[in-house]
This record gives structure tokens, C-alpha cells and sequence, in this order.
């Protein structure tokens, strides 16, 4: 059998593409060995969150894009991204698989928990883009992808904006929504009243949004924890005739997969949760108590690009879908993205809608926007979006709003 070296097969690489019917490639800028020199982190408040940016510099001129948006914690995000800046620094970051190995396991034994996960999250990312860039194919490519030729969203925290929040402006904002190209949104049940008052509320507005638009409107609802197994089971029955999306984290994240599993079998309303997991071994007891039809793994949080495929690909194992969480910065959402584009159970997007306008700004109109409630993939090298973490600090400077945590009540 002849060989074929590595740079003839990647500059056939373009030519393959169109005879397929795929978007061109640019050319591999030779895909030879390239040195991280430095990282470089931009942090920026906009609406309700904090957002924190990585940029991974090299020798060779090709930056790799991450995000460690953590709520309430960037700062201490940034403390672990400057620990592990002298790891990183030096490297050629080439194998974003075997990078994550090193990060993860060799270097620390204390490697688990939201600040780390989060850290590694954002350099994986960012490698996944250097690797792209380097050999000049989108990370959907480098996966293998893509398996899906376009992806539904769904318009997140669709109600913060609802004023005054009764049910016939939620029919209202309903209309103008389908009409925009939508085909789904979330939105936050009130946690406040009675059990029965709430209970009422949730019918009331659901009702309403059915009323002014029928089945046009998938609606997702986010419970935030606040249910008990016995309220998210009567909550559920009541909300079953209007047929919403999923229940998002009905109950506490410390409950046991028992919990869940018995508000699933009970329950004609499909449970989603995952958002709080870091990885798929957090997932595996979750799957296999029953205790979701849908995770909502968060590709800045549970180990980046690496890590969420495994977690999905786990759940296909169970019949379990993909509805990955994200309401984050527009780096979070194309890595996201990527990462779903060989995800065969993949359902649907979460997407920070009221952003799309602002996010064209800094990423110089690369940022995907939905058309007739759908993403399609970008197709440039790496990520595919262009990115000016500065330029978006600049105008929307950081205003810890973490600090101010106990005062404004939980994210």
C-alpha cells in the first residue's frame, strides 16, 4: 500500500470538498508546529451575566478563541487559567484530545469542580480553534462532521423582556416572536405564591401562548431547582394538556438519581437537566436511574468540545437526547455548535436570541443568527467566527456583577 504523507492528504483536503458539494476550505497554512506564547483573558458584563474570554497566542500568528464564563466567578476562572499559563505556554497545542489528557490528569490530582472544569473548558475550545486554523478546516470537520445539514434553536430567557408579565402579553410577545422565525423559546416559571397559585400561572401562561399561536411555538419552561419530586410531578400533570417542551432542572441538582428517575416515569412531560454536571461520569448515574429524556450538557463547564461529545454520545446509548445549555458569549455558542454537528441525538439549541444583534459587532458578522428557527454551521477555519474580545470589554466593560450577588439574589 503506498503512503500518503500527512501534507498531501490535507491539501487534497479542499478539492475533496467540492467535489462533495461542501463549502470550500480554505488552504492549511502548512499545518506544521506552532508554540503558545501567552494567554490572553478579557472579561465584560452584558445584561445579567459575566462573561470571560481567552485568547491563546502563538508564535506562528494563529490566536485559538475560548470562554470561561462561569456566573458570579469569572475572576476566580481567570486565577485558573493563570495557573495553568506556564503548562500551557511553550507547548505545540496540536491533538486537543491528548492536551486535554495532560490538563485533566497530569498535571493535578485535584482536577474536578466548576472552576477547573471551566479553565480546561476554555483552553480546549481554544485548541480545537488553533487546530482548525492550523490546518485550515472548520472543527466541525475535524470531528467528522457534519452529520446534521442544519440546527433548530431555541430563543433562551424568551421572557426577560415580558412587561407586565400576564398572560395575554405573553401571547402577544408569542406572535412576534413566530413571526421573527422562531420555533421555540424557553422561558422562567415565577417562583413565587402558593404551590397551587404557581401551579395556576404556569397553566395561565401556557394557555395563553397556545392560544395565540397553537403548536407554531415549542415552549422549553425552566423550574431553576425550585420543586420538590411531589410538586414537579402535580406541576407536570397539570401542564401536560399544553404539551411544553421539557421541564428544565425541576429539582435541586443534589437530589439522587432516583429522584429524578421517579419524577420521569411519572411524568408525561420530558425532563431536561445536565447544565450543573461536569462530565460523563457525573451523567452516567442520571441515565441510568431514567431519570431524563433530554441533558443539557455545557460545553464551557463540563470539559469543552472533548468532553460533551463523549457525554452525548453516552446518552445515545440510553435513547436520551442533546439540548445543550449555553446562554454565554458568542465563542461558548459556535464551540457548542461544533460539538453537536456529530451528535446524532441531538434535539434542539439553546440560544441567547436577544444577543444576536450585538454579537454581530465583535465577531465582524460571523456570528450564526437563526433563519426560520435554524443554525447552520459556520464554515470558515477553526470556530469559524472572527472575535474581538477588547473591542466587546470595551463597550460593555465588566462590572462584577458576582460581587453583587447576595444583593441581586441567585443567577
Amino acid at each position: 500500500m503506498s503512503q500518503v504523507d500527512r501534507r498531501t492528504l490535507l491539501g487534497g483536503l479542499p478539492v475533496a470538498a467540492s467535489a462533495a458539494g461542501l463549502p470550500p476550505l480554505a488552504p492549511a497554512p502548512g499545518g506544521g508546529k506552532l508554540t503558545i506564547t501567552k494567554l490572553a483573558c478579557y472579561r465584560s458584563t452584558i445584561r445579567w451575566r459575566d462573561l470571560l474570554f481567552v485568547e491563546v497566542h502563538t508564535d506562528g500568528g494563529i490566536v485559538g478563541l475560548g470562554e470561561g464564563t462561569c456566573h458570579g466567578r469569572v475572576d476566580v476562572v481567570e486565577a485558573a487559567l493563570r495557573w495553568l499559563e506556564p503548562y500551557v505556554v511553550g507547548i505545540d497545542p496540536a491533538g486537543p484530545e491528548k492536551q486535554w489528557e495532560r490538563m485533566k490528569y497530569h498535571l493535578t490530582r485535584w482536577n474536578s469542580g466548576i472552576i477547573p472544569m471551566t479553565a480546561l473548558s476554555a483552553l480546549d475550545i481554544a485548541f480545537w480553534d488553533i487546530e482548525g486554523k492550523r490546518l485550515g478546516v472548520p472543527v466541525w470537520r475535524l470531528l467528522g462532521g457534519p452529520i446534521h445539514p442544519r440546527f433548530r434553536n431555541y430563543y433562551s430567557h424568551w421572557d426577560a423582556t415580558v412587561r407586565p408579565a400576564n398572560p395575554e402579553v405573553y401571547g402577544e410577545r408569542a406572535v412576534e416572536t413566530a413571526k421573527a422565525g422562531w420555533t421555540a423559546v424557553k422561558l422562567s416559571i415565577p417562583n413565587r405564591g402558593t404551590e397551587s397559585e404557581r401551579i395556576a400561572t404556569a397553566v395561565a401562561i401556557l394557555s395563553a401562548i397556545r392560544k395565540a399561536v397553537g403548536d407554531r411555538l415549542d415552549v422549553g419552561l425552566e423550574f431553576a431547582e425550585s420543586l420538590s419530586t411531589r410538586q414537579a410531578i402535580r406541576m407536570a400533570r397539570a401542564l401536560e394538556p399544553h404539551h411544553p417542551l421539557f421541564m428544565e432542572e425541576p429539582l435541586p441538582r443534589e437530589d439522587p438519581p432516583s429522584a429524578f428517575g421517579e419524577l420521569a416515569a411519572k411524568s408525561a412531560v420530558p425532563v431536561a437537566t445536565g447544565e450543573g454536571m461536569l462530565s460523563r461520569y457525573d451523567f452516567r448515574p442520571l441515565l441510568e436511574a431514567g431519570g431524563a429524556a433530554i441533558i443539557q450538557p455545557d460545553v464551557v463547564k463540563c470539559g469543552g468540545i472533548t468532553e460533551i461529545r463523549k457525554i452525548a454520545a453516552l446518552a445515545e446509548c440510553y435513547g436520551v437526547e442533546v439540548a445543550p445549555h449555553m446562554c454565554y458569549g458568542p465563542v461558548g455558542h459556535v464551540a457548542s455548535l461544533a460539538a453537536m454537528s456529530v451528535c446524532r441525538n441531538f434535539l434542539i439549541h439553546e440560544w441567547e436570541g436577544a444577543d444576536d444583534k450585538l454579537f454581530q459587532e465583535p465577531t465582524n458578522g460571523t456570528y450564526p443568527v437563526q433563519k426560520d428557527g435554524y443554525l447552520t454551521l459556520p464554515d470558515k477555519p477553526g470556530l469559524g467566527i472572527e472575535f474581538d474580545g477588547a473591542k466587546l470589554a470595551k463597550r460593555f466593560p465588566f462590572t462584577n456583577l458576582g460581587a453583587q450577588a447576595e444583593r441581586r439574589g441567585r443567577y
